[in-house]
């Protein structure tokens, strides 16, 4: 189709909720949803590893580690809400408008890997979690998690609220399953608070501390965040922005402040469970849930830990997809429909959970959940500090740029996390390096980590340049594009795609309004009996009689009004048959009802307007 169009971010819910309602508590309500998707990131399954080897080793000594890393994620968090909200941009927008192609697209794949190797965490919590429930082998559990790509489908056929209600609700099963658990416990409420004293016992609680904080902020959570701000339609002046991004700061702390409630409820169970009774050796996630009825006394305690470990899964895998769409549609420009994308990445993580299952079995799998971790923790640097750089530009942020207090604290923390980040990745090559003996192999992982730190300097010092900041403020006011001499297009062709329903009338009236006296109306109709799938032109059945008679009978109506038209029966695939009778028929224009299939009705039937106008270069009219 010949368009000119603006690209936003999830352009099929971009500005959907309306926040500028008559009450007051209607318009408080109306922003709050976005940070509840991002916070489901932060109490996903790759999480619960590092809280359970914190609290049943130490207490609750590291309790303060996880309040921290909250402040952490919440200033990022606030700071990306603010890019999508200031300039209606997602940090994968931005990036792809301040970076040279090669360096986009290097982080467009790191982005991926991270999105990946998210989505492989979901994938074995939710096979855990199912297994730790009825038994079900940890294969299958990740054989039948493919199933999930159609919750998604599911759930964008009502629009963004009721997806944000739904991540809500298990965001709230896992916070009530917890609770309950807590209640069981019966943590001591003065060791509890003495946990938030700064401490660190040892090396190792340094190691599991650089855990915490490492797989705290999560890359894809600030692509997700700047997009979804957008989802809110807010007046575009001064007062509409600055109450938006305190309205979002609001929604952010809530929600933040509940994925923080979780991470320190599974933390106090540990320590309360096992570190009280010396069970010091508990990290595996399955190892925790064995001993919680044998330890409580209670069969509901292990059932509950299993429903908030597959409520987490399920509702990390939905923000995972959504975030994986923005990266792919900011970087790339290109959009695929979500079922092809949920299956691709759910692929991705499916089969690499397989073979580590068939080929070294169900007791490797908590490798592969900290594998994971190390693989966000590669992509993180490459988030935050683009992130910082956007929204520290005067030029570009306007009256909304960042303090200079904000700015060394989001300075700090990036230099932090980065750090702990790369000592993570380092530590990890050179342990592999020295057990592999492989001369070629190592030379490969020096390369690739080379390779790394030369990104992360490309990233940290290019938009410091003059240049860019010319470049990137022409990209966006792009007001010395002439529109030259705007002569209105005659068409002397017109094709209609009509199905012989009430949409048809419609069809035919917005085609007749682009034409003129002279204007000859192509009608296209595309008969879908198993017999002219089978035969095609052959087919002689009932229906393909029946659609040429009512093809005749618009084409005796139109013509009784001086229009002058002719009618033409496609047989098999509808959108190729479209297309080329348009070709064949030399049309110049053409108009298309939409089905009005959603979801996965779109999957199974197919979208046939989205389809046609790739294999046409006229324009195109989809008459909703």
């Amino acid at each position: 189709m010949n368009s000119i169009m603006e690209h936003h971010s999830l352009s099929d819910v971009h500005q959907s909720v309306d926040v500028n309602g008559k009450s007051k508590w209607k318009r408080i309500f109306a922003f709050l949803g976005p940070a509840y998707l991002v916070s489901v990131g932060y109490m996903d399954p790759g999480n619960w590893a590092t809280d359970l080897a914190g609290g049943s080793q130490y207490g609750y000594k590291l309790l303060w580690v996880l309040l921290m890393s909250n402040l952490m994620a919440l200033l990022l968090q606030s700071l990306s809400a603010r890019l999508g909200i200031v300039r209606g941009r997602d940090l994968a927008q931005a990036n792809r408008e301040t970076y040279p192609p090669a360096v986009n697209f290097i982080l467009y794949i790191l982005a991926e890997i991270a999105i990946a190797a998210t989505d492989l965490a979901e994938v074995l919590g939710m096979a855990i979690g199912l297994q730790l429930l009825t038994g079900l082998p940890l294969i299958w559990g990740v054989s039948l998690t493919i199933l999930d790509t159609f919750l998604l489908l599911f759930l964008q056929q009502y629009g963004i609220r009721k997806m944000e209600a739904f991540i809500i609700a298990l965001v709230a099963i896992v916070g009530t399953s917890f609770l309950i658990e807590l209640l069981l416990v019966k943590p001591e409420m003065s060791e509890v608070v003495q946990g938030f004293i700064p401490t660190i016992p040892d090396n190792n609680a340094l190691y599991i501390a650089i855990g915490i904080i490492g797989a705290t902020v999560m890359p894809h959570n600030l692509y997700l965040h700047s997009a979804l701000v957008q989802t809110r339609k807010i007046k575009k002046d001064s007062k509409g922005i600055r109450q938006a991004i305190k309205m979002n700061f609001i929604d952010s702390t809530i929600a933040l402040n509940l994925a923080f409630l979780v991470n320190a409820a599974i933390l106090i169970l540990a320590a309360a469970a096992f570190y009280k009774t010396g069970r010091t050796d508990i990290a595996e996630i399955q190892d925790a849930h064995q001993l919680l009825d044998k330890l409580l006394g209670t069969k509901l305690a292990p059932i509950l830990f299993a429903v908030a470990l597959i409520a987490a899964g399920q509702s990390s895998t939905v923000t995972g997809t959504l975030a994986g769409q923005i990266v792919m549609e900011g970087y790339l420009r290109l959009r695929i429909n979500p079922w092809l994308r949920r299956i691709i990445t759910r692929l991705l993580a499916i089969v690499p959970a397989l073979l580590t299952i068939l080929i070294f079995g169900d007791n490797e799998v908590g490798a592969l959940l900290v594998f994971s971790q190390v693989l966000l923790s590669l992509q993180l640097g490459f988030a935050i500090i683009p992130l910082i750089h956007f929204v520290s530009d005067k030029k570009l942020m306007g009256e909304f740029v960042i303090s200079n207090t904000t700015k060394v604290i989001s300075w700090i923390v990036t230099a932090l996390l980065v750090y702990l980040n790369l000592r993570m990745v380092f530590t990890e090559a050179f342990d592999y390096m020295s057990g592999t003996g492989n001369m070629a192999i190592d030379t490969l992982v020096i390369l690739g980590c080379l390779g790394f730190v030369i990104l992360l300097a490309i990233t940290i010092l290019y938009p410091l340049r003059q240049r860019y900041r010319e470049d990137a403020a022409a990209g966006i006011h792009k007001t010395q594009v002439s529109l030259g001499d705007m002569e209105t297009p005659v068409y002397n062709r017109i094709a209609m795609a009509l199905d012989f329903t009430a949409k048809d009338r419609d069809i035919i009236t917005n085609a007749i309004a682009h034409g003129n006296e002279h204007t000859e109306y192509i009608l296209i109709h595309i008969v879908e009996s198993a017999s002219a799938k089978y035969s095609g032109k052959e087919s002689d059945d009932l229906e393909t009689r029946k659609d040429q008679e009512q093809l005749d009978t618009y084409i005796t109506l139109l013509k009784s009004r001086g229009i002058h038209a002719k009618g033409v029966l496609g047989f098999r695939r509808r959108a190729k048959e479209i297309a080329r009778i348009v070709k064949e028929e030399n049309a110049d224009f053409l108009v298309l009802g939409a089905h009005g299939h959603k979801g996965f009705k779109d999957w199974l039937y197919g979208e046939t307007a989205n389809q046609v106008r790739h294999h046409v270069n006229i324009p195109v009219l989809l008459v909703q």
